[in-house]
């Protein structure tokens, strides 16, 4: 049984349908390394919060270009194929805020990773873009 907190909204069908549309296709553009249009899909400056190698928590904020920087040095140049199986857990704050949760299996080069992580997503102008990272072992890089 997932439990979800009680915001106070009830999303709509279209909500999540909208999210779970944002999601699916920022996947697609990660899995060709699209950074570009990854980072068309953000709110900058964005929110970054993890924890580095020495397990201290660190917070920072990327402009565009460390963003576009930092993920083309992380992904790499797409030579290897990258595919992800992913449940994701939305809760919604508002019609226009979602802080969504996600379990994800990364495959590249037939290796599979686990990953848990959560993002803040904002909807403007009836958009989705994400706003906040928030994921263990990138604080190193911030």
């Amino acid at each position: 049984m997932t439990f979800l907190p009680d915001t106070g909204y009830v999303p709509t069908a279209e909500d999540r349908a909208s999210l779970d549309a944002w999601f699916a296709e920022y996947d697609v553009q990660s899995a060709k390394r699209n950074v570009e249009r990854m980072a068309d899909m953000a709110v900058f400056p964005l929110n970054l919060v993890s924890d580095d190698a020495a397990g201290n928590g660190r917070s920072a904020q990327w402009d565009r270009e460390q963003f576009v920087a930092t993920m083309t040095h992380v992904m790499g140049d797409g030579s290897e194929s990258i595919t992800f199986e992913s449940t994701r857990t939305p809760v919604f704050l508002s019609p226009s805020m979602a802080v969504v949760f996600t379990d994800s299996a990364m495959t590249m080069e037939g290796r599979t990773q686990q990953l848990r992580y959560a993002d803040i997503l904002l909807r403007r102008d009836g958009e989705w873009a994400f706003q906040t990272m928030i994921q263990g072992g990138w604080g190193d890089n911030l």
